[in-house]
């Protein structure tokens, strides 16, 4: 029944959809979002690395408008 009802739904025009998907959103509670948006402690451990080297060397950044044209 479910993916007869998510065929259904993706049918909808774009409008639609997103606000499906914001009222399903909203329906969450604060300890749902935060559940569902936790970070594995691998994900932890890179973004800590990350900011790590940052701070070492700032100057290593690459601003966004030069990596959006490399792209």
């Amino acid at each position: 029944m479910l993916s007869n009802t998510l065929t259904g739904l993706l049918k909808l025009p774009a409008s639609q959809r997103v606000e499906i998907a914001m009222a399903l959103w909203e329906s969450l509670t604060d300890a749902e979002r935060e559940a569902e948006l936790a970070l594995s402690p691998e994900q932890e451990a890179e973004l800590d690395r990350r900011l790590a080297e940052h701070v070492a060397n700032p100057d290593s950044a690459i601003p966004w408008d030069e990596v959006r044209r490399k792209l």
